[in-house]
């Protein structure tokens, strides 16, 4: 086992009558993770919620705040969204970030009876939210001109062909898919998106949390195009306590506790299957998740921090990660990371 890419999922939780101090709490926390080698930062997307409601717009606040690490979202219900505009507004987030942006989408429509009439004019229920609103997005990320070959934007000291604005090249591969079904994955892998597996999913054919997973991995790499190298990230609820005050570890056992009903059957009428919290010494952590079969095959890791917590436990949980976890899976820290250096043949070696 190999973990070759270490990021967390921040909450982006704040107070409701002082949003702004949550907010750069979340800044912060993106800022630590780059300080200590995390690979990637990525921050979840709620709307009507204290939480992050214009994924574009955090991050390229995250961008002057970070310079290398790289800057997710996970995931933005495309049934709210224009994919022009969205495209738009990610392309103009990931120019500011040179080229750093990771965008995950659902098809999600949550808070749909209260959302719906704001957001569309007319009978949104039968308005495309699903699928091909996604592909919709991402062909806009493609940058083609528009229009025919002789229509041309006329602006101050410019003529040029109609296009999205500003391009971002390559940000169109960095667009995952938050699977969470057979269907989800099939649909991520023939569309070429790289894939989010998270701490929850359907249960379809079995009850066991990592089987549904695996299944889905095979489905999402059977549909893959040929030739298409994908990215898989797999999250898990992750909390170490070993640097961890009494106060906290004691916070962190109440909330595993008031979590274990859901872990133990499927929930709902989708049958929906959460994946057990990983609370404890970092040495019990680890000797749970060098025996998960679904990490084994992924080297992409990603903490997902849970809601409740405040924004020092937040530090603590990632420095615990970054020192005692992680190095136990494979992963270097980029800090610690040789440079590759040129041989004299002109290959690269570490």
């Amino acid at each position: 086992m190999t973990i070759s890419s270490l990021a967390i999922l921040v909450p982006g939780n704040f107070e409701d009558d002082a949003p702004v101090d949550g907010l750069e709490a979340t800044l912060d926390l993106f800022a630590t993770a780059e300080r200590l080698g995390v690979d990637g930062a990525w921050v979840r997307h709620r709307h009507l919620e204290h939480g992050i409601g214009s994924a574009a717009v955090f991050l390229a606040a995250a961008s002057q705040r970070t310079t290398s690490i790289e800057l997710g979202v996970a995931v933005v219900p495309i049934g709210w969204e224009s994919p022009f505009r969205l495209a738009e507004d990610f392309s103009l987030a990931d120019v500011l970030a040179h080229g750093r942006l990771q965008v995950g989408l659902s098809t999600g429509s949550p808070h749909a009876e209260i959302l719906g009439d704001l957001v569309f004019d007319g009978d949104w229920r039968a308005f495309d939210r699903g699928y091909g609103r996604v592909s919709r997005f991402v062909e806009n990320l493609r940058g083609a001109f528009l229009g025919a070959d002789d229509i041309v934007i006329q602006s101050p000291g410019n003529v040029q062909r109609p296009r999205l604005q500003p391009y971002a090249p390559g940000l169109v591969d960095r667009v995952w898919y938050g699977g969470g079904s057979l269907r989800s994955a099939s649909f991520a892998g023939s569309s070429g998106l790289n894939l989010l597996l998270g701490n929850l999913t359907s249960g379809e054919g079995t009850d066991d949390y990592g089987t549904a997973q695996r299944n889905q991995l095979a489905a999402y790499r059977a549909a893959l195009p040929t030739g298409r190298t994908p990215r898989v990230a797999w999250g898990r609820c992750v909390v170490p306590t070993d640097s961890a005050d009494r106060v906290s570890r004691e916070r962190y056992r109440t909330w595993s506790e008031s979590r274990l009903a859901r872990q133990t059957a499927p929930q709902g009428p989708r049958r929906t299957l959460f994946s057990a919290d990983l609370v404890g010494p970092a040495e019990q952590i680890v000797e749970q998740l060098v025996h998960d079969a679904t990490l084994a095959e992924v080297d992409e890791f990603r903490i997902e921090l849970p809601y409740e917590f405040a924004g020092d436990e937040y530090e603590q949980i990632v420095s615990d990660v970054v020192a005692k976890v992680a190095p136990a899976l494979g992963w270097a820290a980029r800090t610690a990371r040789s440079t590759p250096t040129p041989t004299p043949q002109g290959m690269v070696a570490a």
